[in-house]
């Protein structure tokens, strides 16, 4: 095999690698570090399908690398930042009680991110689109709520974080999420070949498609502008921006049903 084609494996060991030293750094109760760290794996995550579609390098082995990175850096890695989190804002009466068990209701989104890898592994449905929040989405917005909280110890989401009903709450809403039917764009660069045997209603596909990623950019973009102007720390922008994913996609899945009964 060409050197190149190791290109795509390498990116996603990194990948795995990121997740590994974000694991450490949560366990040391360094929670920016650790978002960080998921942030820099996010960015290998996207980079080895791109490369992987660029270099024409996929393989069965590849695709496996994937899933098991991904459930480091984007399922037990967001899954530890919720309960360490948790127990840097503890409320002593709830350690003091059987309230204490709810510390451990975070590690579900762990959990729920294997069932979700897994089900995306074997559902064709899923080549240019996901059925269910994707890993690092949810990751995401469960970290940057996590160092948003870590960040600005005043406001009022610190003040719940250290409940026992909150963050497990948020996990497992994600966790619900990740293995859900709703149908949500790609986030990804998907390049195709031009080919004329392509039907409108596929046409139509790809135009709402780039629409949709587009103005998730757009968003983002603004967020990014915005948040940092008001004030907020920097992570607020990136949870605001993957919430505003989830309510369009809810949004479109509504639309749909509703134009295609």
């Amino acid at each position: 095999m060409a050197f190149y084609k190791h290109i795509p494996n390498t990116v996603t060991s990194l990948n795995l690698f990121s997740g590994i030293l974000g694991v450490i750094f949560c366990l040391q109760g360094n929670i920016f570090a650790a978002f960080v760290m998921m942030l820099a794996a996010a960015v290998f995550d996207f980079s080895d399908g791109l490369l992987a579609r660029l270099l024409g390098a996929y393989s069965p082995v590849g695709k496996e690398l994937d899933s098991l990175s991904d459930m480091v850096s984007f399922g037990v890695l967001p899954a530890l930042m919720l309960m360490e989190t948790m127990i840097l804002h503890k409320d002593p009466e709830a350690v003091q009680s059987w309230k204490s068990w709810f510390y451990l209701v975070p590690l579900l989104l762990a959990i729920f991110s294997a069932l979700r890898l897994a089900k995306f592994n074997v559902d064709d449905r899923q080549t240019t689109s996901f059925i269910g929040l994707p890993t690092p989405s949810s990751a995401l917005i469960a970290a940057s709520l996590c160092v948003y909280i870590d960040k600005t110890p005043d406001c009022f989401l610190a003040h719940w974080a250290g409940s026992p009903w909150f963050l497990p709450a948020v996990a497992i809403v994600l966790g619900i999420l990740l293995v859900s039917e709703l149908p949500m764009f790609s986030l990804k660069i998907h390049l195709k070949r031009k080919e004329t045997s392509g039907t409108n209603h596929e046409a139509t596909q790809e135009s709402t498609g780039i629409v949709k990623q587009v103005s998730i950019v757009t968003v983002a973009v603004i967020l990014a502008i915005a948040v940092p102007l008001a004030g907020w720390h920097w992570s607020l922008a990136i949870l605001l921006t993957f919430l505003v994913y989830i309510l369009m996609c809810v949004l479109f899945a509504i639309f749909c049903k509703k134009t295609n009964p």
